[in-house]
């Protein structure tokens, strides 16, 4: 029988479980925001497509690379306090995007907001691997997903609509106070910051070297790479690709790709229920993580191939297949990490990942501005690339992994 202290415990995981998707969800519609407003900004602006994807990469150049100095910020200091700077880092660089005059500041601008924004999963991988029960550890990071997942769709629908009532500064502005405000809350949460699992088991501190020569972590970057770059492709470019290519309005943009990020959040819920149940009912770790990775890619291929060359209704129903795979897929990037390095390591390891992970970021958005620019407003380079970039992902998740199971760190 479940013990009272137990349940106590459950819920308050739960509970800081879904504070922190809420500042996953603020975090993304941040990042965002610059995509929703990129027609409105370029025009503004006098941007060519080679400098949006400079800015674009620019913030996935300090996202990636300091996430390894947040993973061990967050092992010192604790993921609350970390987490807690970063947010306010993140909210006063999107508030101040609304005063930018030129290319220059927006650019350091968006520099400032990927250093805010890198801590994010290290500090909340930390917390979910040393504060929630091994059982519920899917769906954590299922509701952590759909908090980053449904930002997106929050963020270029009301953005969107905004953006065409009032202009692209005062979303920023308006955006900027709002994530401010989540501090409030976070500050007054208390969180036991542990090195070792829930139970309370004492563990030996696990170095950067033992952390490297794993196999798993290299199967699980080439993975999370892969993914990424579909995805940061998606958010970065899919805005603009159906106002300037497909001629929709800002309004019709914001509805149909606010809609499919809306499938892509919820079918993240889905996943991490599915894959806590899949495991219950005795599938191994390994099959209920892999599975959904793999279909995703699958889908991901088809997807992108076809979004140039097909009718605009079925790349719509295309973009909505993959969203849903996608989104399926999405609670195991962060859940693998959880288990295989625990929480004496999770965050450091989070880091490494998520800084190969976001690499795309730097080289796929500005290869594909670049690309866009030289086929005079042709998208079809871009999205062959990032198709085949789905191989990787096979070989890097199926092939490079290999099991999912609590590493032992004494060996």
């Amino acid at each position: 029988m479940t013990s009272l202290t137990d349940q106590r415990r459950k819920t308050g995981a739960f509970a800081l479980v879904g504070l922190m998707s809420l500042a996953l969800f603020i975090n993304y519609i941040d990042r965002g925001n610059l995509a929703t407003g990129a027609a409105q900004i370029r025009a503004d602006l006098d941007f060519s497509a080679t400098a949006y994807g400079a800015l674009l990469a620019g913030f996935y150049f300090t996202y990636a690379f300091c996430q390894l100095p947040a993973g061990a910020l967050a092992d010192r200091f604790g993921g609350k306090l970390i987490l807690g700077l970063g947010a306010a880092l993140w909210s006063l660089s999107t508030l101040l995007t609304g005063f930018v005059e030129g290319f220059a500041g927006l650019l350091v601008l968006r520099l400032l907001l990927g250093m805010g924004e890198s801590v994010a999963f290290t500090a909340s991988s930390k917390i979910i691997a040393g504060n929630v029960p091994r059982e519920r550890i899917g769906l954590a990071n299922g509701v952590i997903g759909f908090g980053y997942l449904v930002g997106p769709a929050v963020g270029t629908l009301a953005g969107g609509l905004l953006m065409a009532q009032w202009g692209w500064r005062a979303v920023f502005i308006l955006f900027g106070l709002l994530s401010l405000l989540w501090l409030i809350p976070w500050s007054r949460v208390r969180i036991e910051e542990q090195a070792g699992p829930a139970s309370g088991t004492a563990v030996a501190p696990v170095s950067m070297r033992q952390i490297l020569r794993r196999r798993e972590l290299w199967g699980a970057s080439l993975g999370h790479f892969a993914g990424n770059w579909n995805w940061y492709f998606i958010l970065g470019y899919l805005p603009m690709y159906l106002e300037m290519a497909r001629g929709f309005s800002k309004q019709e943009m914001a509805g149909v790709v606010s809609a499919a990020y809306l499938v892509n959040a919820l079918a993240a819920l889905a996943g991490g229920y599915l894959i806590d149940r899949a495991i219950k009912a005795g599938r191994t770790p390994t099959l209920a993580c892999k599975l959904p990775m793999a279909a995703a890619h699958l889908a991901g291929l088809g997807c992108m191939l076809a979004m140039p060359l097909l009718p605009i209704e079925a790349c719509i129903a295309l973009l909505f297949v993959y969203e849903v795979f996608l989104g399926l897929s999405s609670p195991g990037y962060f859940m693998i990490p959880q288990i295989l390095a625990g929480p004496q390591a999770a965050a450091r390891w989070v880091g490494i990942q998520n800084m190969a992970g976001n690499l795309p970021g730097i080289i796929g958005m500005i290869f594909a501005g670049v690309l866009i620019d030289a086929g005079d407003g042709a998208y079809f380079a871009a999205f062959a690339i990032a198709g085949a970039i789905n191989v990787l992902g096979l070989i890097g998740w199926l092939g490079i992994l290999g099991r999912i199971e609590p590493i032992d760190w004494t060996k």
